[in-house]
């Protein structure tokens, strides 16, 4: 039988102590959070120790805690970073005329090429998965993830009041959420199966987002 997982306690601190300004420094930061990703995806967030993370990485445990607490937050700068390059392609996206297109085919084709580049992107990122699984999981790290689907949905939100001037606000805030949770699964589903046809599943969210908005011009 697992053993439960053990929450830590909520006033355990999550910031880095200390951002490294010189090249040396730099590099050791760096090489805790590398080290740290390749052992999430071999062991998984509930075996990863910062003690293991200083064996692999032949570091002393004072050179870790230079920087970082406790495992927490380093996996809270794990997430930081993963979140913000998939909102920097979400946005660059929507900048481009994502949300965009004369035939349902053509905006189909757009919602699959951003998801699928997400997709590939997270499988990429050391530690992706295992990244994605803690963030969900743990409740203090949760407030990375809702903070970034709060802002990639006020930004959706943004696109689809304009289009779709007549729809309640409230429905719209509804619709963006939404969009931006089956973002995520989807992603996750993906990064957590290997074998998964990422081209596939991203052009089947597309089909299924466009099927949504279609609702909205019918005003169901």
């Amino acid at each position: 039988m697992p053993k439960p997982t053990v929450e830590p306690a909520a006033d355990i601190p999550l910031d880095a102590k200390l951002r490294p300004t010189q090249a040396r420094a730099q590099d050791t930061y760096e090489v805790v959070l590398a080290t740290a990703g390749e052992l999430l995806i071999e062991s998984g967030f509930e075996q990863l120790t910062t003690n293991a993370i200083c064996k692999r990485a032949g570091l002393t445990p004072p050179a870790l805690y230079r920087y970082f607490p406790n495992k927490y937050a380093i996996l809270k700068e794990l997430g930081d970073r993963l979140m913000r390059l998939q909102d920097e392609a979400v946005f660059a996206w929507m900048e481009a005329g994502g949300l965009e297109g004369e035939t349902a085919s053509e905006r189909v084709a757009k919602t699959a090429a951003l998801l699928t580049d997400v997709i590939e992107m997270t499988r990429r990122f050391p530690g992706g998965a295992a990244i994605g699984r803690a963030l969900r999981a743990v409740p203090m790290l949760q407030q990375l993830r809702f903070a970034s689907r709060d802002m990639v949905a006020g930004q959706f939100g943004e696109v689809l009041t304009a289009r779709f001037p007549s729809v309640s606000p409230t429905r719209i805030r509804t619709a963006t959420r939404m969009m931006v949770e089956l973002t995520y699964a989807a992603t996750e589903m993906a990064v957590e199966e290997p074998g998964q046809d990422a081209t596939a599943l991203a052009e089947e969210i597309g089909r299924l987002f466009d099927c949504y908005f279609e609702t909205f011009d019918a005003q169901l």
